[in-house]
């Protein structure tokens, strides 16, 4: 496989490079295995639809043709759960979670890392993913099954991190 440059100039980063060394949606880490992807996480309505409404030109055109987007500001009635589970970027960069070169946090790494990327920051993302299996054991501790009105700041949280707990 040939690996594909990608260029990036958007409101955060300018003349940022990388490599596409796997294809899309393929070769993951054996401990690494979201429910769901980039695509759908949009489409069903993520980080009140402000997360990369400037970078749509580098990732797939139809990632974006059914995504709930607000260029003008956050809109936490944009998220499937309708409600905001989301901290400011300025907190993950003052709790050191960001990678400098995913500005925008996990969901940039995992868009990347989805479209083939792959990183010296890809272990310590997935550790973090891992960590979010407690928002799981939470609601199926506290929730009927199928209650999607149960808990549903952590059933948002969980849709930010590729989880999908329409399946508990």
């Amino acid at each position: 496989m040939s690996h594909r440059k990608v260029i990036v100039n958007d409101l955060m980063q300018n003349d940022y490079s990388y490599y596409l060394t796997e294809p899309a949606g393929k070769n993951f880490h054996p401990d690494f295995k979201p429910e769901l992807t980039p695509k759908q996480m949009l489409k069903m309505g993520v980080f009140g639809g402000k997360y990369l409404t400037d970078c749509t030109k580098e990732f797939p055109k139809d990632w974006f043709t059914q995504a709930k987007l607000c260029r003008e500001y956050h809109d936490p009635a944009l998220n499937f759960f309708g409600v905001n589970a989301s901290q400011p970027l300025s907190v993950w960069q003052e709790k050191g979670w960001i990678y400098h070169e995913d500005p925008r946090g996990w969901f940039q790494w995992y868009c990347r890392y989805y479209m083939g990327r792959r990183c010296p920051d890809d272990e310590r993302q997935i550790k973090r993913w891992k960590a979010m299996t407690r928002h799981i054991a939470q609601i199926r501790k506290n929730c009927r099954k199928g209650d999607l009105n149960c808990r549903p700041k952590q059933r948002q949280v969980l849709l930010n991190w590729a989880y999908d707990s329409r399946l508990f």
